[in-house]
Parts: C-alpha cells; sequence; structure tokens
C-alpha cells in the first residue's frame, strides 16, 4: 500500500506542478504582451524580470540536487557562514536549505548575478532547468523521493516560488491598473 501512495504523491506532484506552472506562464505571457516585464515596483525596487531570476535559482538549486541525488552524491546544507558563502560562490546561487539562509527573503546577489541578462536569456535558462527537473523526478525511484524528502523539497523550490512571484506580480497590476493615468 505505501508504495502505491508514494507513487500517487510523485504523480500528484508533477500534476501539480505542470498546472502550476501553466498557470506562472499565463501571467508572465500577459506581462510579457503588455511590455511590463522591466517595470520597477513589483515590490520594492524588483521587476518582474528580477522575480523570474529568483525563481531560476531556486529551481536551479533543487535541479541541482535532484542530478546529485541521481549520481549517488550527498548533499548537506551549509551549517557554517563561510560554508554559505562558498556554496554561493560555486554554484551562483545560494544554499537554500541552509538554516542560515533567510526565507522569503530577496537576495541581492541573485538579482545582481542576472542584472545584465535579458529577459529571454533568463526565461530560456528557466525553461530549460524546469525540464530537467521534470525529467529528474521522471527518474528518481520512490525510495530515493522518500528517502530524500524530494514531494516537499520539489515543491518548495518550484511552484512555491511560482506562487509566491505571482501574488506579488498580481498586487503590482491592480496597483498599477488603478493608479490615475
Amino acid at each position: 500500500m505505501s508504495r502505491y501512495f508514494s507513487f500517487m504523491n510523485k504523480t500528484i506532484l508533477l500534476e501539480r506542478l505542470q498546472h502550476e506552472r501553466d498557470q506562472f506562464e499565463l501571467l508572465l505571457n500577459r506581462i510579457g504582451f503588455a511590455r511590463q516585464l522591466t517595470m520597477r515596483g513589483v515590490v520594492g525596487g524588483l521587476t518582474v524580470k528580477d522575480l523570474v531570476a529568483e525563481v531560476l535559482s531556486h529551481e536551479q538549486f533543487i535541479a541541482d540536487r535532484l542530478s546529485e541525488i541521481l549520481h549517488g552524491e550527498t548533499y548537506s546544507p551549509s551549517a557554517s557562514f563561510t560554508a554559505l558563502e562558498n556554496f554561493q560562490r560555486e554554484y551562483g546561487y545560494p544554499d537554500y536549505e541552509s538554516p542560515l539562509i533567510e526565507k522569503d527573503k530577496h537576495n541581492l546577489l541573485v538579482l545582481d548575478t542576472y542584472k545584465n541578462i535579458e529577459f529571454d536569456e533568463i526565461v530560456s535558462q528557466e525553461l530549460a532547468v524546469y525540464s530537467s527537473i521534470v525529467e529528474s523526478m521522471e527518474k528518481l525511484t520512490q525510495h530515493q523521493c522518500l528517502d530524500h524528502d524530494l514531494l516537499h523539497r520539489v515543491a518548495e523550490h518550484t511552484y512555491r516560488p511560482y506562487r509566491r512571484a505571482s501574488t506579488l506580480i498580481h498586487r503590482w497590476l491592480k496597483r498599477i491598473a488603478s493608479e490615475p493615468k
């Protein structure tokens, strides 16, 4: 029974991931059509492009962890600030699962990494990473998913960032729609 339950959870995760992904892409397409992707002020001085860069960094984080699991490598969250800095220097994104990292805070190093990269290139990278996540999840066994708490971790670094970004973007769109022209 538990094997069937695990399989169903993985299947449900992949379905939910695709559904959330579709919703996120629809929103981005709507904003892109209105040419509002690089307007500042979505939250603070951030743009939609900045939020998509953050989504990409979360997805890259989990894509790399999934690849490590598939190759039998072990990841341990950074336990010191030196390890945290070394992780970011090595991978180019934060160790999002380290207890030392501030959750739900915009990472200025991520934003700085992508500031001179065109939005289309960020989207292209993000699409490739998303595909990698789905492919890796399909290859992983049920035991690997359970042993590494992947149902939770994949959600935490994929569709939960989509939802956070979407919420901020929707608020911003309402705000700018209500401003006098």
